[in-house]
C-alpha cells in the first residue's frame, strides 16, 4: 500500500471542516466562490496541475466539456481561451456553484446536472477534461462523489463504457490521476474499453507524485 493512502481520508476530513463554510479561490484572473460541501480547487495540487495544464491549450473555438466541475473554474478558464464549454457534475450544490461562478465572472457556460454522461447530449467533444474521484469506496452523501469511484470502481466503469459516443477520431480526454489511486486499475478499465493512455506530465509535489494522462480512441 502507497504510504500517503492512509493519511487521504484525514485529509479529506480536514478538508471537509474547511469547505463547510464558504471559500474563495483564485487562479489568475479568476476569481470564484465555493460554496459549502463543493470541491474547493485550492486546497489540493491536482487542481492548480489541471489548470496549469488547460492554460496552455489552444482552446479556441474548441467544445469542450468538464465532467465533474465542482466550482467551474476550469470552465472559466476555458471560456476565456475561446472554447464552447459544457460543465457537468453529479452534486445540484455543485451544479448551483457553476451558475453563480460563471455570472461572476461574465461567462457563458452550458451547465447540466447529470451523473457522469446520463443528461449530457450526444456532442462529440474535442476535449474533455477530468478531475476524478480518486479513492476507492462508495460515496455515502452527494458532496462524497468528488472523493470515492465506488468500491467497484463504479465511476471509471461507467465513464469508460460510455465515453466513445462524446468522442471524434481527433478528441482527446485528459484526466489527472496521483499515486494515491490504483491507478494500473483504472487504466485497465480504460484499455478494457478500448482506450490509449499516453502519460503527458508527471509531477512531484508535497512528496506526492501526480500524472495527466492523455486518452483517445483506439
Amino acid at each position: 500500500m502507497n504510504i500517503l493512502q492512509p493519511i487521504s481520508p484525514v485529509l479529506i476530513k480536514l478538508a471537509k471542516v474547511y469547505t463547510s463554510k464558504q471559500r474563495e479561490f483564485t487562479y489568475k484572473d479568476i476569481s470564484v466562490t465555493v460554496l459549502p460541501g463543493v470541491f474547493h480547487p485550492g486546497l489540493f495540487i491536482s487542481s492548480k496541475l489541471l489548470l496549469d495544464f488547460v492554460d496552455n491549450l489552444n482552446l479556441n473555438s474548441k467544445k469542450l466539456l468538464d465532467l465533474g466541475a465542482g466550482c467551474g473554474v476550469i470552465s472559466i478558464l476555458a471560456v476565456k481561451k475561446g472554447a464552447n464549454v459544457y460543465a457537468s457534475d453529479i452534486s445540484n450544490k455543485a451544479v448551483e456553484n457553476i451558475k453563480l461562478n460563471s455570472n461572476k465572472n461574465n461567462t457563458n457556460i452550458n451547465v447540466i446536472a447529470s451523473d457522469l454522461f446520463q443528461n449530457i447530449p450526444e456532442i462529440q467533444f474535442d476535449y474533455i477534461i477530468i478531475n476524478p474521484p480518486y479513492y476507492r469506496r462508495d460515496p455515502p452523501q452527494e458532496e462524497d462523489y468528488a472523493w470515492y469511484c465506488g468500491s467497484n470502481f463504479e465511476f471509471y466503469s461507467l465513464l469508460f463504457s460510455s465515453l466513445s459516443k462524446y468522442l471524434h477520431e481527433n478528441s482527446i480526454v485528459y484526466m489527472i490521476l496521483s499515486e494515491v489511486c490504483d491507478i494500473e486499475d483504472i487504466k485497465s478499465i480504460g484499455e478494457e474499453n478500448g482506450f490509449i493512455w499516453k502519460l503527458k506530465l508527471k509531477k512531484r509535489v508535497w512528496g506526492e507524485k501526480n500524472y495527466i494522462y492523455s486518452i483517445t480512441k483506439s
